[in-house]
């Protein structure tokens, strides 16, 4: 009887912590991104199908009312179409309660498949795509060679939903520093309203030990990391900026944030605006650093 190996580090979204998870891939096809340090011990590939495929069913017979499914590693959508087809028809047919499929995705990812393409993924359950926007400034995305532009990744999101998926995104608080963090946010907040995922997420900026050291320098000048008040701040001005056409669910409940905050854009804005007032005023304590992570 075959067992789930998993090849670790194995990395999830917060949201996807009670679901079932197995690695389509291993690593990341990008790993460039300065602040990652996620994937760096890995050489991406593809697991194996008749491995995979294995591991689905040992898991439908140990679990058999799973009805959702996260495809790691760090990008399983850059997967050709036809291998990620046969894995959600596998997992259609071992798993008859099936109702999503979640992956971690890049804007190149996004890019490279046609619109037949990822309707045929949505038709097949892949429905939901975890898109690290990480900043909407150019600037700071060239600093931190995140590989793509903000245009690319407003032409991304746009792609998805056109195609039915859903984005949930991300955000770097922090990842200006404490010269830059205004234009950071500023135009975060303006690729946000002006491609609008339907969740939006906010993390931390924290530097794994390995990873500092290439950070500073393509970083390009000296980067002063931003402490909580600014975190605080960041947070405010983002919250404050954004007025998209569409709601968006916006939670920052991952383990790096000093302050979970969870509500919808536009209408919660002033409830987490005051949230964050009164922790800034210390009315509310901050998570304790010693229990916040990566």
């Amino acid at each position: 009887m075959i067992e789930l190996e998993y090849d670790f580090p194995l990395w999830r979204p917060p949201s996807e912590g009670e679901n079932l998870i197995l690695q389509a891939s291993l690593g990341c096809s990008f790993n460039g991104c300065t602040f990652c340090s996620m994937y760096k011990t890995k050489r991406f590939a593809a697991k194996p199908l008749e491995r995979l495929f294995a591991e689905i069913d040992q898991a439908a017979r140990d679990w058999p009312d799973a009805h959702r499914v996260f495809l790691a590693d760090g990008d399983a959508l850059v997967l050709p179409t036809d291998h990620l087809l046969r894995i959600l028809e596998r997992l259609a047919l071992r798993l008859p309660n099936l109702a999503r499929v979640a992956v971690y995705a890049t804007p190149v990812n996004l890019w490279r498949k046609s619109e037949a393409e990822l309707a045929a993924l949505k038709a097949h359950k892949l429905s939901l795509i975890y898109l690290g926007i990480e900043s909407g400034s150019g600037d700071i995305l060239r600093r931190i060679r995140k590989g793509t532009t903000p245009q690319s990744m407003a032409g991304a999101i746009a792609r998805g939903r056109a195609a039915g998926l859903k984005i949930s995104a991300t955000v770097i608080l922090g990842l200006g520093g404490r010269r830059r963090w205004q234009d950071h946010i500023d135009e975060t907040a303006g690729l946000i309203n002006q491609a609008p995922p339907h969740y939006l997420s906010t993390l931390q900026l924290r530097l794994a030990p390995e990873v500092q050291a290439r950070f500073q320098e393509k970083f390009g000048e000296p980067f002063e990391p931003q402490d909580d008040a600014g975190m605080l701040a960041e947070q405010a001005r983002l919250i404050a900026a954004l007025d998209p056409p569409r709601p968006i669910i916006f939670r920052s409940n991952h383990a790096s944030n000093a302050l979970p905050l969870a509500g919808t854009l536009p209408k919660d804005r002033p409830h987490l605006l005051a949230q964050l007032g009164a922790a800034g005023r210390g009315e509310i304590r901050l998570r304790p650093r010693i229990v916040r992570g990566l």
